[in-house]
């Protein structure tokens, strides 16, 4: 293997003919590229296929854009950026504007197809008809099967089909003859066991009579003729056979309804607008849970973070204390809660303030004789989960105050202490202020943090006790978060675009939190 030397000014450098690694990589380069481009094709394509449009020109413009950086020296620049940026829209971006979407229209488990498949829906249902109903039969011909069709109630057979392997697959059609000597099977009818293990092959069949009249499955005992329930219309309304009425799409509703206001099931998903948004404010049966869930989420955020805090900073200023004994062992017990996964905190808890067995209404009981209902009352309720995080919060706290407190000068307090300034006045004069102001942004992400503390919730309380007499169930313990998922998953008829709108509202309040997060960081960095 040869090398090349060159002279550059008083230098000399000597370029290595490239590695048999290095000749694959490029040899395999554009070919690889080609697959992959083609599999992306493939996928977008099937995604369009299966009516998803929208979603297949996102996904191509994705494919572009990451092809482009990868492949061309003009998206050089964006090779280390184009994965966290495509992160972001695919994880952040789409989830956050699908859920805006949803929340301006009715999609809930009443409403989950659209208009066009509830439509064909609709018209892909059939009747039978009653008086040409056929019972049949099924006979084993060798390594095939017959058919035998009589009337209800008739030994006497009326149709016969030749021989059928009965193999699932696409629907087929059997022409059938009448009974003769040579095609009647000489093997009795199967049992029903049997014919249950071939269910699937004869629903697939539709059989032919000679004057060309259809007969199809209608059970493990029966084929007959069927007749369309519905007729459309170019204008989308449908007619109903059996009596001539006429339904109309509503999008208001997202149903078919008739003039005298009958609806058909199921209903489809439908654009109402800011529908959802005005329930939450002008409904009075929703508006009256939902504000006070609203409110209750902001006092559990608000005290949790004030006692967490008083008692982390308390903590933080007597473990800094230097004459204290055994101050590793206090910090380490007082560590403890934070160590200690919250979901296990949090069960450890809900059999403590049981009202029958736990501990804690034990000890009440044998000191002032009270036993307190902590999960029917909805004051002590709520009580109960600020302690139970408070508890679980006032760690985190601790650790960040014992950090600036560090930080700040020891000749600020022997100054202090010349002046004869007692340990509160240090405190407030010297600690607070020069703590609270780093302190600030992470209190605003603990709010934040706290403001959908779900796990909590689901947990401790399921945000039981319910509201009464509410059209939505509602808890007093919910909060925005818990109230959400209940009425998308739960005991609320999965009213996904409702929930969606609350999502987008908790969006945006966390949002601006975050916001005053970042302002308040700026400041403290000042």
């Amino acid at each position: 293997m040869n090398a090349t030397s060159s002279t550059l000014g008083q230098g000399s450098y000597t370029t290595l003919p490239p590695s048999l690694t290095e000749r694959l990589s490029r040899a395999l380069h554009w070919p690889a590229a080609i697959v992959l481009m083609l599999g992306a094709l493939y996928l977008v394509f099937a995604i369009y296929a299966a009516g998803q449009a929208a979603w297949a020109s996102g996904l191509l413009v994705l494919f572009t854009a990451g092809f482009y950086v990868y492949l061309s020296r003009g998206g050089f620049a964006w090779r280390y950026l184009f994965p966290g940026v495509a992160g972001m829209l695919v994880f952040i971006a789409f989830p956050l504007v699908y859920t805006a979407q949803i929340g301006f229209t009715n999609y809930s488990s009443t409403h989950l197809l659209s208009e066009s498949r509830v439509r064909d829906y609709l018209l892909e249902q059939r009747d039978a008809v009653e008086d040409q109903v056929l019972a049949y039969s099924l006979h084993a011909n060798g390594p095939e099967y017959r058919l035998v069709l009589r009337a209800e109630g008739e030994p006497t057979p009326r149709w016969v089909s030749p021989p059928l392997a009965l193999r699932a697959g696409a629907p087929l059609r059997v022409d059938l003859t009448a009974p003769a000597a040579g095609n009647l099977p000489a093997d009795g009818a199967l049992p029903l066991a049997e014919l249950i293990k071939h269910r699937e092959a004869l629903a697939k069949l539709v059989l032919v009579l000679p004057d060309q009249t259809t007969l199809h499955y209608l059970g493990l005992r029966e084929f007959g003729p069927v007749k369309p329930q519905w007729t459309g219309h170019s204008d989308g309304k449908l007619t109903r056979m059996a009596d001539g009425v006429v339904f109309t799409p509503s999008r208001d509703t997202g149903f078919f309804q008739s003039d005298a206001g009958e609806t058909l099931q199921p209903g489809f998903k439908a654009f109402i607008g800011v529908g959802n948004y005005t329930r939450m404010l002008f409904d009075a049966e929703f508006r009256g849970p939902f504000l006070s869930i609203f409110w209750w989420t902001v006092v559990f955020s608000a005290l949790t973070v004030a006692f967490a805090t008083a008692i982390g900073m308390l903590f933080a200023v007597m473990l800094n204390w230097e004459g204290m004994r055994f101050r590793t062992t206090y910090r380490t017990l007082l560590f403890l809660p934070y160590a200690v996964p919250g979901f296990i905190s949090i069960l450890v808890f809900k059999g403590l303030f049981n009202q029958n067995f736990g501990e804690i209404n034990a000890i009440l009981d044998a000191l002032f004789g009270v036993k307190p209902a902590w999960f029917a009352d909805p004051l002590l309720a709520k009580t109960m989960l600020l302690i139970v995080n408070v508890w679980l919060g006032y760690p985190y706290i601790m650790i960040l105050c014992s950090g600036l407190l560090k930080a700040i000068p020891a000749d600020l307090y022997e100054a202090s202490a010349l002046a004869g300034a007692s340990p509160a006045t240090n405190f407030l004069k010297i600690t607070a202020p020069l703590i609270i102001k780093p302190l600030a942004p992470l209190l605003v992400s603990a709010f934040a943090f706290n403001f959908n503390n779900f796990v909590l919730i689901a947990l401790l309380t399921d945000g039981r006790p319910d509201f009464l007499s509410t059209k939505l169930p509602a808890g007093q313990t919910d909060i925005l978060v818990s109230y959400t998922y209940r009425i998308a998953f739960r005991d609320s008829g999965s009213d996904f675009g409702l929930a969606a709108a609350i999502s987008t509202l908790i969006f945006f309040l966390v949002a601006a939190l975050s916001l005053i997060n970042l302002r308040l960081s700026a400041k403290a960095q000042k």
